[in-house]
């Protein structure tokens, strides 16, 4: 992919905005008037575990963003953390609870706070003891709030395609095969293409009156799980890339990540085996693309609006068919393993010779001379017979691989199910969230959002500069596309909404973006 130009662009007084909507158990502030002087607070916490025997590489922090107009105040937070609920260290009562105490000892209504989550994922236990959690962030909600300076802000993008990739491979066949540590990757001749990424960068600065950095939110979309060499708790390239940015602007800046529609995004290097998981590599280049998309970026004054909407999604019910169809392949693949001479201890050994010299395997070339000018096909009928057999060990090896991934898309499968089961509900209530600084707007969703469902939402707004912020505000596991959903990934597999959801939830998005 070509790399093209940055694209930056002040904001100008004047800007229209939308009717605020309302959750119901939080009030919204009012729409920012035109021409409106921000003031904006950062301020950040350390949330990392202190358990002994866990190895800490690089801490985890969650970074707070308070920004004031005149009409209204929102808090923007990004935690290094897999996911707001859900999975991972964090409860699913952690969001209403701080967002009540926000509201009620700050006065920021719960509604107009975004809570992001980078996704970087554990080698097992990442944070601090849940009421920890709360304070902690709570408490760098309340230091931003209570430093507030006045600011101009601008928006703007960057690039980067090459740290990340899409790892759902498009096989010749049809499905589709997820680049995944917990199963084999498909063999070569049956993958078609990769799918697609998306590049942009989305770059929000805000500026101190007097031109020094205050803050830089960025949005980006790529699994954060490459880790580092040594092992251990990391942020992962997004933490590495927050500290190139800092270290780079001075002044106490601070860079908060927000996590784009990675759902099936990963590094490009996910499964080398030939050099250590570094993220820190990929961290330094997109910290410094950042960098470089700043630098065209003009401030000025802008306006706030916040819309905060509840998307009933339909949860799926193909899953017990899905099930029975992967045990009728499992079968199927079963019985072709009948039929086994070799081992390993045999197989190899034959594997090799018969790779070093396919025309005189079994012996040197003398013999089968010797077999040719006696008229006897010894030679000849032992490899037609060895090479026989090592076919067949190879086919039960690609088998393995394949049933390999069957069990884990029934376990998958299986969990979920569980999942809506217990709910008693066929609908799982979704937050839509929308923000405006300025021309910089985000759209919220607490799924994995896969990158084809964001760069279609992108693509629909109205506004120029449109960033998604998935992994914000809950967790619902994949958002694949509803094309997908026959397409056999792990990303629909490790899903439990209906497919329908793309389509409510794109019209949604599509209608909160418009009233901004």
């Amino acid at each position: 992919m070509k790399r093209r130009q940055f694209l930056g662009t002040g904001l100008l007084a004047g800007m229209a905005t939308g009717t605020l909507a309302h959750q119901p158990e939080a009030q919204a502030g009012a729409a920012d008037t035109p021409s409106t002087t921000l003031r904006a607070g950062v301020a950040k916490s350390d949330i990392t575990t202190n358990a002994e025997g866990v190895r800490v590489n690089d801490p985890l922090f969650a970074k707070a963003l308070v920004l004031e107009g005149s009409n209204i105040r929102l808090a923007i937070i990004a935690m290094d953390v897999t996911a707001i609920g859900g999975i991972g260290d964090i409860k699913d009562d952690f969001l209403p609870k701080l967002r009540a105490r926000i509201q009620k000892e700050l006065g920021i209504p719960g509604a107009n706070v975004l809570v992001n989550a980078s996704h970087t994922h554990p080698p097992g236990r990442l944070l601090c003891e849940s009421d920890q959690q709360l304070e902690r962030t709570f408490d760098a909600v309340r230091r931003a709030a209570e430093s507030l300076t006045p600011v101009r802000v601008g928006s703007g993008t960057g690039y980067e395609d090459r740290i990340m990739m899409n790892r759902a491979l498009r096989l010749k066949n049809g499905p589709h095969w997820t680049i995944r540590h917990t199963n084999p990757c498909p063999p070569d001749e049956e993958v078609a293409s990769v799918g697609p990424v998306d590049p942009e960068i989305g770059v929000l600065r805000i500026d101190r009156l007097d031109g020094r950095p205050l803050a830089v939110v960025y949005n980006f979309a790529c699994h954060p799980y490459l880790g580092v060499p040594r092992g251990g708790v990391t942020a992962d390239f997004p933490g590495f890339a927050s500290k190139v940015i800092e270290d780079n602007l001075g002044h106490d800046a601070m860079a908060l990540f927000l996590q784009g529609a990675a759902g099936d995004i990963t590094a490009v290097l996910y499964k080398d085996t030939s050099r250590p998981r570094d993220a820190e590599p990929f961290g330094t280049m997109l910290g410094l693309s950042t960098l470089e998309a700043l630098r065209g970026i003009q401030t000025g004054d802008a306006n706030l609006n916040v819309i905060n909407e509840t998307l009933l999604l339909p949860r799926r019910t193909d899953s017990q068919a899905r099930i029975a169809a992967l045990e009728q392949e499992q079968a199927g693949l079963l019985r072709s393993l009948r039929g086994t001479s070799l081992n390993i201890k045999t197989f190899v050994p034959l594997y090799i010779k018969y790779a070093l010299n396919p025309d005189y395997p079994s012996y040197y070339s003398y013999r089968y001379l010797q077999a040719q000018q006696t008229g006897s096909d010894e030679m000849s009928g032992i490899d037609a017979q060895n090479r026989g057999h090592m076919d067949k060990y190879l086919r039960n090896i690609q088998a393995m691989e394949k049933l390999a991934r069957i069990q884990d898309k029934i376990a998958t499968l299986q969990r979920h199910q569980a999942i809506n089961d217990a709910s008693g509900e066929s609908t799982v209530a979704t937050e839509v969230q929308g923000i405006r600084i300025g021309n910089f707007v985000l759209i919220t969703s607490p799924a994995e959002v896969l990158v084809e469902v964001g760069l279609n939402v992108k693509n629909a707004s109205p506004h120029q500069h449109t960033f998604m912020a998935a992994y914000s505000n809950g967790y619902i596991h994949y958002g694949p596309p509803a094309a997908d959903y026959d397409k056999g990934g792990y990303e629909v597999t490790e899903c439990f909404i209906a497919p329908e959801w793309q389509r409510l939830y794109e019209e949604k998005a599509k209608e909160v973006l418009e009233r901004l």
